[in-house]
């Protein structure tokens, strides 16, 4: 009886450890941008300005580049927009650096790009993509935003007690692989040529990274918490079909916040040959969701 209340002691723990991160914690360490490491031209920040007194500060995803935002950044362009979608260092680089950083120096990072521009114009909005939406959602949470576009964005990874929602069973066990490997089968991505509709031009890493991946998912825990702190307005789009953040997210988001809310759903077929995740790659819907950004944004900043 003692061996076995201790075998069940010991299981309790590892769950705690691994899947509840019990005792997780992280310190943010300054991050210095290098584009001269880039694996790809593309991967590098997309700037450009105009000598506006507007900026749009546009947040890629995880593991992925401002690749992503090469049609949007154009269309903000056009609306008279300082368009700026920085690279966040250690991505679209060596991953081996990547493998060294975490969200919340990610998000210091972003935190503090983002108030330099707030310094130079009189107006900032922000638009976030998957770990970029949850970013602009912390930043809306922490500061003004002028008004805040999300995509794909996730507020849980797994939550199946509270929202039946798992994104991965294997991330229950992040933090134990993260001890003994740093990723698995990582590798640098250039191109998609298995896919369609503009994602064979994404860019970015491939693989597994356990120590990056639970940092995202116990940072999830509180931009959750405190998306009541919202009071900008706030767009969010997501497909239902969506195979990289499960759409209940959106559910959540539209639940748990309380300020001027939009939301908007595709609904993409199986002839589009990619995660229905990164929308504003994606020319099947790329204009017409552009369309009702800037209609937004036109409204609210």
């Amino acid at each position: 009886m003692i061996y076995a209340a201790v075998i069940i002691a010991i299981a309790i723990f590892i769950y705690l450890w691994s899947s509840c991160l019990l005792f997780y914690h992280e310190k943010p360490e300054k991050l210095e941008a290098d584009e001269s490491k880039c694996f790809d031209p593309a991967c590098r920040s997309i700037v450009i300005r105009q000598g506006s007194e507007k900026a749009v500060l546009m947040i890629h995803g995880y593991p992925t580049t401002p690749a992503m935002y090469t049609y949007a950044a154009s269309r903000m362009k056009d609306e008279g927009y300082d368009v700026y979608a920085p690279l966040i260092p250690t991505f679209g680089a060596d991953y081996h650096d990547f493998e060294k950083t975490v969200f919340s120096s990610w998000y210091a990072w972003i935190e503090e790009y983002y108030e330099k521009l707030c310094k130079e114009y009189e107006s900032v909005v922000v638009i976030g993509t998957s770990m970029g939406g949850a970013m602009a959602l912390k930043l809306a949470e922490n500061h003004s935003v002028a008004a805040t576009v999300i995509i794909g964005a996730p507020v849980v990874y797994n939550s199946f007690f509270r929202d039946r929602i798992v994104t991965s069973w294997a991330s229950y066990l992040a933090r134990i692989i993260g001890l003994f490997k740093p990723s698995i089968h990582a590798g640098i991505v250039t191109g998609k040529p298995d896919s369609n509709d503009g994602n064979e031009d994404w860019k970015g890493y491939r693989g597994l990274f356990p120590k990056q991946g639970a940092s995202l998912v116990w940072n999830l825990k509180a931009i959750r918490r405190d998306l009541e702190r919202i009071r900008t307005p706030l767009l969010s789009i997501h497909d239902r079909g969506d195979k990289t953040v499960p759409f209940k997210n959106q559910e959540i988001i539209r639940r748990e916040t309380d300020t001027e809310s939009y939301f908007v759903e595709t609904e993409m077929g199986k002839e589009c040959h990619h995660t229905h995740h990164a929308l504003l790659m994606y020319k099947s819907v790329q204009k017409e969701l552009m369309d009702k950004i800037i209609s937004f944004f036109h409204a609210h900043s």
